[in-house]
């Protein structure tokens, strides 16, 4: 009887469907695999609980804005190592600019693009089983002040051409085959790459309305609805920019959002930090970046002002606008600046009401916020600017409109004095990379 591919990566004795040498398969993380004759696999855990269900040859590449080297959150490296629980994956990290190049050498990212650029060979590294990250050696040109579209055109083309070919040779080298490529949000290093590369399944994901900011609204206008045209589907964390895709891409699907809960346990106990000692209860708190796009300043400052015997604290760090406001000169507001990821929870836990003060605007409206999960799997009372995408949270969330509605819900979340956690905690729990994941495999099923 011929054997079946081996996912796990590894290759022992063993004589595969394409005549390679296979090895036996590692049991993923205690999940079964259960073998079809059609050759899919559907994966399940020991409860028996589908997780997905994908072609066994399928390799993915994930691709887009965010390098596997940055220090925030990402979307697109959570998925990736979820993915990598049952399928090969290769991280395209950021190429190398022009502009940076010359102009952004401090920075330790840059300097190890450089590094690579210099010696003139893609770097591929294997970060865990069946992962591996690919920086590519090749300088793209910095385009975007260009205001003719012909000319910005051409040099893209260019750019992609360049990115293709060492995407290309990192996918040969890793022996990949009907590889479906996973592009995060990149409308301008991405949009060729579905004719350049011809992967099996060529997915665009749309988790920001970046066209709102200038930088991309330029050409993103144009390029962003071009490039889920050419994608096989797009697939998004927003019910709100599902619908903007579908105009442009009927294959549109909403598949939720992932959270590591690893550091957000209710059930543990959190020592206060030390710059929250001196400050006095009870504690309004946000914790994220301080961001005048997407967060309310003025919203902040009447808030804060008629609520004076409420601390508001800040966690996190500050665009120059928030560095320059009037929420600075307010007693009652603290700004305790950037904070290691590790430490975050500890503050979450020894706030009484959590807040998400968002502006309402074409960013932000469709914009899916992760801390929101992170406040609820905490047990917190929360207080938000209600957005399409925060209708989701409307049975465990107070949503508010206004200045007046946010001092209301205010006051009113800190007399329940966190009732009601454990239904809070068990939401935020079923937002799983796990469960975003298996939503994605069910997409792309969909879209076959």
């Amino acid at each position: 009887m011929t054997s079946l591919p081996c996912r796990s990566g590894r290759h022992n004795e063993g004589s595969g469907l394409y005549g390679q040498t296979l090895g036996r398969c590692k049991p993923l993380d205690n999940r079964k695999l259960i073998f079809k004759l059609n050759w899919d696999i559907i994966i399940v855990d020991n409860k028996n609980e589908t997780l997905g269900r994908l072609n066994s040859t399928n390799d993915f590449v994930f691709f887009g804005l965010q390098s596997w080297d940055i220090d925030i959150g990402s979307n697109c490296k959570n998925m990736a190592i979820e993915v990598a629980k049952t399928n090969r994956v290769l991280y395209i990290n950021r190429a190398l600019d022009r502009k940076s190049k010359y102009f952004d050498k401090k920075n330790k990212i840059i300097q190890h693009r450089l590094e690579v650029f210099r010696k003139g060979e893609l770097l591929i590294e294997q970060v865990q089983e069946n992962l591996w990250v690919c920086t590519p050696s090749v300088l793209l040109e910095s385009i975007n002040w260009i205001k003719m579209v012909s000319l910005f055109n051409f040099f893209n083309r260019l750019n992609n051409k360049r990115l293709s070919k060492d995407i290309k040779e990192a996918i040969n080298k890793l022996g990949f085959k009907d590889v479906i490529f996973f592009n995060d949000n990149d409308f301008f290093r991405g949009v060729y790459l579905y004719d350049l590369l011809k992967p099996s399944i060529y997915i665009y994901y749309i988790r920001d309305y970046l066209n709102f900011q200038p930088y991309f609204k330029r050409h993103g206008n144009r390029l962003e609805p071009e490039t889920m045209r050419r994608s096989d589907l797009v697939v998004s964390n927003s019910n709100y920019l599902t619908q903007y895709a579908q105009k442009h891409n009927k294959n549109s699907f909403f598949i939720g959002q992932g959270c590591d809960f690893s550091q957000f346990d209710a059930s543990k106990s959190f020592t206060m930090p030390k710059d929250l000692e001196k400050i006095k209860a009870p504690i309004i708190g946000y914790v994220g970046v301080l961001h005048s796009d997407r967060l309310d300043i003025n919203l902040l400052v009447d808030v804060a002002t008629k609520l004076p015997e409420y601390s508001f604290v800040l966690v996190g760090p500050e665009d120059a606008e928030f560095s320059n406001s009037k929420l600075h000169t307010i007693a009652n507001v603290y700004f305790l600046g950037p904070k290691d990821v590790d430490s975050l929870a500890a503050y979450i836990a020894h706030f009484n009401v959590c807040i998400n003060p968002q502006k309402l605007n074409e960013l932000t409206i469709g914009n899916y916020p992760r801390k929101i999960d992170e406040y609820l799997a905490m047990g917190k009372n929360v207080v938000a600017t209600q957005t399409e995408t925060m209708k989701l949270f409307s049975d465990y969330v107070y949503l508010c409109s206004d200045a007046d509605s946010y001092i209301e819900a205010i006051t009113k979340a800190c007399s329940q004095n966190n009732n009601d956690s454990a239904s809070r905690i068990d939401f935020a729990k079923t937002h799983t990379w796990k469960n975003n994941v298996k939503e994605l495999f069910a997409a792309i099923e969909k879209a076959r």
